[in-house]
């Protein structure tokens, strides 16, 4: 028994020190990219795009694909993780979870692959073969992404707390309990965990003791997660404002409203090139100076864009509800390039080894590429 316990003991600090080393380079590990949820590719998409493969995954998918060492990452309402070959499409593995999986996007980390379900549970499952190693229970669904640091794995519930789940084991290691749902995945800045909350703060929270460091009022119900460029944290909010909020200052150092068209930002900001890149529930993608908050331009999708935009070089790549994927210049705003799903793209791009990959509501993994 003492050998046994030495050899998960072992198993156990491999496993947290392996999940503190960089996904590499080409990798897009998790929701929005990376830890501080830019939603920028550092793999450079072909010039043309073309549609490589697709997959049927027989229920409609909300969740983010992850991509990770060739291997593509969903969830499926069904309650299905999947994993598919980047490469080809083909099925590696699916395993069948307790609940529904719902926008809970896929995290790798450390050879694990972590996500979230509607019955409120956090999986953690090998990333090559889909077997379970644990799982950690919330008292209500989970519809934020789980985000891997310093050997926890943090996820947003809506029992009203943020939970940070040791990433070996599976035990608890804090939760922070906050004054409503949690559904914005958190983005990490330096040892700070930041969630925009449903109850109208942004709150700093320390990875290492779950200890709140600060909170900032931003008066406003926030479904969409805080993109992070330097000191700057930047989300849209259900009072139909696009935010940028100075860390250091702890204030708000600008904030967007369209002249005309008042309407809800569900989705989370791309941020490259001095801009903030958002869609809204107004059918348009706003593209904002991320200096001042003014805008630069606007893009009319024609449907209510609840898809989170990624950035690839120069272009800007979103879904929006009347089923179409859109390329724009990132400069400009001008159309680029457009395909037609034929069912609602409220999953964000996934961008990894020059391939993009989106899912739709009527169950379809999309990947193109060169």
């Amino acid at each position: 028994m003492r050998l046994a316990g030495s050899r998960r003991a072992v198993t156990g600090l491999v496993l947290a020190l392996v999940s503190l080393l960089p996904a590499p380079a080409q990798d897009w590990p998790q929701f929005r990219g990376n830890p501080r949820l830019t939603g920028v590719a550092a793999s450079a998409l072909p010039a043309s795009l073309k549609l490589a493969w697709t997959y049927e995954a027989g229920q409609a998918i909300e969740s983010s694909a992850a991509i990770a060492g060739g291997v593509v990452y969903a969830g499926v309402f069904s309650g299905e993780l999947i994993a598919l070959d980047l490469a080809t499409g083909k099925l590696r593995w699916k395993c069948k979870t307790e609940g529904e999986i719902g926008e809970s996007s896929p995290a790798v980390s450390g050879g694990m692959v972590y996500v979230g379900d509607l019955s409120g549970n956090l999986h953690a499952l090998g990333a090559q073969d889909g077997k379970r190693r644990w799982s950690y229970k919330t008292r209500a669904e989970i519809k934020a992404s789980p985000v891997v640091h310093g050997g926890k794995v943090l996820v947003g519930s809506y029992d009203g707390s943020l939970h940070a789940v040791d990433a070996a084991t599976g035990r608890l290691a804090w939760s922070y309990e906050t004054e409503g749902p949690v559904h914005a995945t958190a983005g990490i800045a330096g040892d700070v965990a930041l969630i925009s909350g449903c109850d109208g703060h942004l709150r700093a929270i320390r990875v290492a003791d779950g200890k709140q460091e600060y909170a900032v009022n931003v008066g406003a119900y926030t479904g969409a997660s805080p993109g992070l460029a330097g000191d700057i944290a930047h989300f849209g909010t259900f009072d139909n404002q696009v935010l940028a909020i100075d860390l250091k200052s702890k204030s708000v150092l600008w904030e967007y409203l369209h002249p005309r068209r008042r309407f809800p930002f569900y989705s989370s900001a791309a941020l490259a090139g001095g801009l903030v890149v958002v869609g809204g529930r107004d059918s348009m993608v706003h593209a904002l100076d991320a200096r001042t908050g003014k805008a630069v331009w606007t893009y009319a999708a024609g449907a209510r864009v609840d898809s989170s935009p990624a950035v690839s070089g120069d272009r800007v790549f979103f879904g929006a509800h009347n089923g179409r994927l859109t390329a724009l210049d990132l400069k400009s705003g001008k159309r680029l390039w457009q395909f037609e799903a034929g069912a609602a793209l409220t999953a964000s791009p996934a961008i990894a080894d020059q391939r993009l990959v989106i899912s739709s509501h009527d169950g379809v993994v999309y990947c193109f590429g060169p």
